[in-house]
């Protein structure tokens, strides 16, 4: 019982610790935005009911994060933030999915040439505690990770 327990707060912990306050605009201190990792070939967002009520997820039905950090569709989440929160990236702009306004959809390309997705004012990003379709352990964390509602706006209600 001890490990399952200590299991599920390493990555509660890693988000905490990966996400504090750098000193020139990135959590890490460098700046922010860096590429996520292999970027997927032609990423989707759509909606899904939850417990949060209607969210953006991807094309598997994994929800879509906000940080409250990142402005005016800019990523602010650094190296070792982004290893707890990946971002949605592709190798295009993504593709609007049932319930998705495409006119709020955007892309920022990065380093390396993947497309960060956007809704809104909202660069989108995993979390790595969220194991299957549906969850959503991140909703919340640390004040500064929520889901994203169809019309583009943080959902802050708890799951």
């Amino acid at each position: 019982m001890r490990a399952s327990k200590a299991l599920l707060a390493v990555p509660l912990a890693l988000a905490l610790a990966a996400c504090g306050g750098g000193s020139d605009g990135g959590p890490n201190g460098d700046g922010g935005r860096k590429a996520a990792g292999k970027p997927v070939r032609g990423a989707t967002v759509t909606v899904a009911d939850s417990g949060l009520g209607s969210i953006l997820v991807d094309g598997q039905g994994r929800t879509l994060y906000a940080f409250t950090k990142d402005k005016d569709t800019s990523g602010s989440c650094g190296t070792e933030c982004i290893a707890v929160w990946p971002a949605l990236t592709g190798s295009s702009p993504a593709t609007a999915g049932r319930g998705v306004e495409a006119d709020l959809l955007s892309g920022e390309r990065q380093p390396g040439g993947a497309v960060h997705v956007a809704y809104g004012d909202w660069p989108l990003y995993y979390y790595v505690g969220d194991a299957a379709a549906g969850d959503v352990n991140g909703q919340g964390l640390d004040g500064e990770w929520f889901a994203v509602s169809p019309d583009g706006r943080l959902v802050r209600t708890a799951p």
